[in-house]
């Protein structure tokens, strides 16, 4: 199972892919279903869907 926040590093965030296990560390664990990558002019936000509806959000 891999821990996604704000202090996970964006190598080990690009490395996630469909069907691992992931978690926020407080509400949010599932398998992951899909992800957005949106880069903007200051950011760069990772956006996980899970296969229980749930969404977790970095924003780097």
């Amino acid at each position: 199972m891999k821990r996604l926040n704000n202090e996970t590093p964006n190598e080990e965030l690009q490395a996630v892919k469909k069907g691992d296990m992931v978690t926020d560390t407080f509400s949010k664990t599932g398998l992951v279903e899909s992800i957005e990558i949106i880069e903007d002019a200051l950011y760069r936000t990772y956006v996980f869907n899970l296969v229980t509806g749930r969404t977790i959000t970095i924003k780097k």
